[in-house]
Formats: C-alpha cells, sequence, structure tokens
C-alpha cells in the first residue's frame, strides 16, 4: 500500500508538496463557502481564483514589492506581506464584480450619505445609467467610487471562507495588499476589489508573528545567508585536500 510522507523541509520536495495539497483542497472548500455566503439581494457577485506554485506567488510577491515603492505610505505593509504571499501554501484570491459598474440602486444612503447611486453614477462615465466600465486606468490602488454595499459584500465572502479555514484547522488570514497585487497581474480580471487569504498549514504561521524589519530577516533569507557562509561556519572547511586522508576530523 502506498505511503504518503508529508513534512514542510526542504520546501518544494515531494514530501513537502503532499502537504502544500492539503491546502489547495482547503482552498476550494473556503471558495465554496464565499459562493454560498449571504449576498445582498441574492445577486451573484463574487469569483475567486486559486493560486499555488512557487512561480506564481513569487510573481504575485515581486508585483507587490513593485508597488511598495510607488509611495511612502505603502511600503512597509506592502514590503512585509510580499512575503507572507512568497511564503504561503496556497493563496485564495476573492472579488466582487459588481461594485465598479453595477451599483444596487438599494436606496442604502451608503454612498455619500445620499439616499440613491447618485454619488457613483455623477463620478463615472455612463450613458442612460449604464456605466462604462471600459476605462480601466486610475491613479489609485483601487479604482472608485464603488457600490459601497457590494464592497461591503465581499467581507461577507471573505469571512465565510476563513470560517471554513477554522474547522479545517488551516492558518488563513486575508490581505488587501495580495489581491491588489494579483488583481494588477490580471487576476480576478472581472472584479473592482480583491482581497487575498494566505493560506498556510505549518507549524509556524509567519503573518501571525513576523519579525522586525521583515521583507530583510526572514527565513529564506536567513538560509540563504546561511549558504553564501557554509565555508566560514566549519560545515565544510576547505582543506585543500581530498577529504579521505586530509579529513582534520579523522585526527581527534
Amino acid at each position: 500500500m502506498p505511503r504518503i510522507t508529508i513534512r514542510d523541509w526542504p520546501p518544494y520536495s515531494p514530501t513537502d508538496q503532499n502537504r502544500r495539497e492539503n491546502t489547495i483542497v482547503a482552498a476550494k472548500l473556503m471558495m465554496n463557502a464565499a459562493l454560498t455566503a449571504p449576498s445582498i439581494g441574492g445577486i451573484a457577485m463574487t469569483e475567486g481564483e486559486i493560486v499555488y506554485g512557487e512561480e506564481e506567488q513569487e510573481e504575485i510577491a515581486r508585483k507587490m514589492e513593485e508597488l511598495a515603492h510607488e509611495r511612502e505610505a505603502w511600503r512597509h505593509m506592502f514590503l512585509y506581506e510580499a512575503v507572507m504571499a512568497r511564503q504561503a501554501d496556497t493563496i485564495l484570491l476573492l472579488g466582487n464584480t459588481r461594485a465598479y459598474a453595477s451599483p444596487w440602486k438599494g436606496e442604502c444612503g451608503l454612498c455619500a450619505g445620499r439616499p440613491d447611486c447618485s454619488f457613483v453614477y455623477e463620478n463615472r462615465n455612463q450613458t442612460a445609467g449604464i456605466i462604462d466600465n471600459t476605462d480601466r486606468r486610475s491613479d489609485t490602488l483601487v479604482q472608485g467610487p464603488l457600490c459601497t454595499a457590494f464592497a461591503h459584500q465581499l467581507g461577507y465572502n471573505v469571512g465565510s471562507a476563513l470560517m471554513v479555514a477554522v474547522n479545517l484547522y488551516i492558518d488563513a488570514r486575508p490581505f488587501m495588499s495580495i489581491g491588489l497585487g494579483a488583481q494588477k497581474l490580471g487576476y480576478c480580471r472581472n472584479s473592482a476589489i480583491v482581497v487575498g487569504i494566505a493560506i498556510n498549514a505549518r507549524a509556524k504561521c509567519e503573518p501571525s508573528d513576523p519579525a522586525v524589519d521583515y521583507h530583510l530577516a526572514n527565513l529564506d533569507r536567513a538560509i540563504d545567508s546561511i549558504r553564501g557562509n557554509v565555508n566560514q561556519l566549519s560545515i565544510r572547511p576547505a582543506t585543500g585536500k581530498e577529504y579521505r586522508p586530509g579529513d582534520p576530523a579523522k585526527k581527534r
């Protein structure tokens, strides 16, 4: 009978991949919860994508690092959380598809305190109440204004997904920064606003307790530093001789 061995080291080894695949299953179940969360007006407005793999996560992390240096106010959060995107086992992206171009029209008063959707329509190119969503240029991270009721709806979707993570004993934390970085790369392309959930199944969940200057002092950087100084650590002393006759340990 085949054996499935699970360990979290070395990264991306077969035994580590077995562990990571568990988080993909969890992400799919979390997606189900997001889709079946209470929805305003009973209207479908949620989309999601599951991102998994070293190259795919690295691409999102680098986009987050790029955004970090565009404005000082974003720098700290985006640099720290880029590491978390890179080190996550799986990323679940959740987005709302109606907040930009399809306001609720429920007279909720959430947009600028008005009892209608006039604030959104006044700040959008529209004809006869049909908003043109083909112009996707924006000077801000999120292109607004958005329908506040539908943007708020995304919180119910994320919350439902996180409740499943709790019941599956999976570490999961939502990040606006991961969602924004992924959205800039074309993930959840129909959504006005996207949240990324970093999912982990390991003993130490880095997002819950990051080190100071986490973009510089993290596990990947520490390991790379050790690899670059292996001779100085006397792990493999350079004796200049072939190891059989010249190994100093033989003389002890």
